[in-house]
C-alpha cells in the first residue's frame, strides 16, 4: 500500500532484523498496545493541541527530518518498521526517501505522485489532487488552514508532548483518524488510523524548519529500464 500515496508510507516488505519467534510476538503485542492506547485517548482539555497545530503550520514553506515508521497490520500481525528521510516544501510538494528496509521513494511534484521502487525496477504515478484529502500529506503540505479539512481536537495524555487529533471531514479517503504530538512546539510523533485498522506511528527526528531547499529535488525523472505504471 502508498501509505503517502493513500495515507502516507511506502511498503515495507520486510523485518529489519531477524529474531526468534517468542520475541517477535512479544514486540507485536507490545508495539499494537502502545499504538492502540494512543489512538484510543479520548479528547480532552489539556495542553491546546489545536493551537500548536495551528502555530506549527504558521510560517511552515519547508521540512527536512528523519523518521522512523512502525506499522501494525489490521489482523495484528508482525510489525513492519522502515526509516529513511522526510523533505516538504510547501505548497503541495514532498519527497519519502525511505532507506530501510528497501530502497524505495515517493516524490510528490504538485501535479503527480510518483512512487519508485528500486528492487522492482518499477514506478506507479497518479493525479496527487484525487488522493490526499484527508490524509497526512494534505496536513503538512497544502497551504490551506487545517479546519478546511479536519475536525481537530485536543488530546489529554500523560506523556511530555502536546496532542491534537485530526479526523478528515471527507469521506473519501481511507484516514479514520490523525493524532499528532509536539515537543516544545516543534512535530515530533504522528499516529494513524486507517479505516481496516491499520496502525502506524511516525518517529521523527533531527527536524530541521525551513531549510532551503530546492523544486528540483521534486521534480521526478524517470529512470531508464523501469516499468512505467500509471493508475488512473
Amino acid at each position: 500500500m502508498l501509505l503517502f500515496l493513500l495515507h502516507i508510507t511506502a511498503p515495507v516488505r520486510k523485518r529489519l532484523v531477524p529474531c526468534p519467534r517468542w520475541r517477535r510476538r512479544a514486540t507485536v503485542l507490545a508495539h499494537h498496545a502502545l499504538l492502540l492506547a494512543a489512538l484510543t485517548v479520548a479528547p480532552g482539555a489539556g495542553a491546546d493541541g489545536v493551537e500548536a497545530v495551528t502555530a506549527y503550520l504558521r510560517g511552515l514553506n519547508s521540512l527536512q527530518a528523519d523518521f522512523r515508521q512502525i506499522t501494525i497490520p489490521a489482523d495484528g500481525g508482525a510489525a513492519l518498521e522502515a526509516s529513511g528521510t522526510f523533505y516538504l516544501l510547501r505548497p503541495d510538494r514532498f519527497l519519502w526517501d525511505y532507506e530501510n528496509p528497501s530502497n524505495q521513494r515517493i516524490v510528490a511534484d504538485g501535479k503527480r505522485i510518483y512512487m519508485h521502487d528500486k528492487e522492482l525496477s518499477q514506478v506507479t504515478h497518479r493525479s496527487q489532487k484525487q488522493i490526499l484529502d484527508g490524509t497526512p500529506a494534505q496536513l503538512l503540505a497544502s497551504r490551506e488552514p487545517p479546519e478546511q479539512y479536519f475536525e481537530i481536537s485536543n488530546l489529554e495524555r500523560d506523556d511530555h508532548r502536546t496532542w491534537a487529533e485530526l479526523i478528515p471531514k471527507t469521506q473519501d479517503t481511507d484516514v479514520a483518524k490523525l493524532q499528532i504530538g509536539f515537543v516544545d512546539g516543534e512535530l515530533d510523533t504522528l499516529l494513524m488510523e486507517d479505516r481496516f485498522g491499520q496502525l502506524t506511528r511516525f518517529i521523527f527526528t533531527d527536524v530541521d524548519r525551513n531549510p532551503q531547499l530546492q523544486y528540483s529535488m521534486f521534480r521526478f525523472e524517470r529512470p531508464a529500464g523501469v516499468d512505467f505504471l500509471q493508475i488512473d
